[in-house]
């Protein structure tokens, strides 16, 4: 079994287009959406879903009122603002569940006991069926913390599928960027396909991630996406990334199919047969072709 993540330095690179085409051309595998802040996976593979679980990642305050006398040290010893505290006949204290950050402060200095600090429901994750095979993805609620907890229940789902299902690849729609979600889904990864777009700022964000993928040693794939819009700037990203020890999964050439694909809920290599499409396959030969290169050494 192999786990495939892909990532990018930003968001909007077409990491998840080029999600939706691999495990079309993978055959059945498990996809784990681990973009949880903004997952989109199921606008293309329209899941069926099987199961639907609540995550709780963290605590809240809550103000108990009968049992709150007034006093004002939750309001003294809160550092977040999150104490707000209404006038009324006495001083009312209430939480404000969006700016608590759940360090428990205020209900360990509470001298009446009024503060109750209880696990809250931080988002959904789901066990879904797709035509390219099972996929596991969560949905973090509004302003919520604790993504990265979220991300490794995902991927740990993900992997438990694949092998009571036998199946031989988990292919990972990560998170942009370096964070924390980021690292939560990138370690222990067996590939990290990287997606950049010939720019200044996509040559930047392309030596992050990589750094970041090389500190947890999990070896990195290229892939330069609308590469003919600034070939020029294309050649000098994959020379750059040879100098790294970073190998050149594929280019992909700008063509309006894939947004063609966006709009009709379709992976770009269903909906086009064009070179766009034949990009993406070739892509998909050389990542199987390292990775069983690697499992061999």
């Amino acid at each position: 079994m192999k786990e495939i993540v892909v990532i990018s330095g930003k968001g909007g690179t077409g990491k998840t287009s080029l999600v939706a085409s691999l495990a079309v051309l993978a055959g059945k595998v498990v996809l784990a959406d681990c973009d949880v802040d903004a997952a989109d996976l199921h606008l293309v593979l329209a899941p069926q879903v099987k199961s639907v679980s609540g995550f709780t990642g963290g605590k809240k305050a809550n103000i108990l009122a009968d049992r709150c006398n007034g006093c004002g040290k939750c309001f003294e010893v809160c550092r977040f603002g999150a104490v707000v505290r209404q006038e009324g006949r006495r001083p009312v204290y209430l939480i404000d569940p969006i700016a608590c950050e759940g360090c428990g402060v205020c209900s360990y200095f509470c001298p009446e006991k009024a503060v109750e600090f209880k696990p809250a429901l931080n988002g959904q994750w789901y066990i879904s069926d797709t035509r390219c095979g099972p996929m596991v993805h969560a949905r973090l609620g509004v302003a919520e913390e604790n993504s990265g907890k979220l991300v490794t229940l995902v991927r740990n789902q993900a992997r438990m599928i694949a092998e009571e299902e036998g199946l031989p690849y988990i292919i990972v729609d990560g998170p942009p960027g370096i964070g924390c979600p980021v690292i939560a889904t990138i370690t222990g990864a067996d590939a990290a396909l990287v997606v950049t777009e010939p720019t200044v700022s996509g040559e930047h964000d392309l030596a992050r991630v990589a750094e970041l993928a090389g500190h947890f040693k999990v070896p990195v794939y290229l892939c330069i996406n609308k590469y003919d819009i600034n070939p020029a700037m294309a050649k000098k990203m994959e020379e750059d990334a040879l100098s790294r020890g970073i190998r050149l999964a594929g280019k992909i050439r700008y063509d309006r199919s894939v947004t063609g694909a966006q709009l009709s809920g379709a992976a770009v290599v269903e909906f086009s047969g064009g070179p766009v499409a034949g990009d993406i396959r070739n892509m998909w030969k050389e990542l199987v072709k390292y990775l069983n290169t690697s499992e061999e050494r």
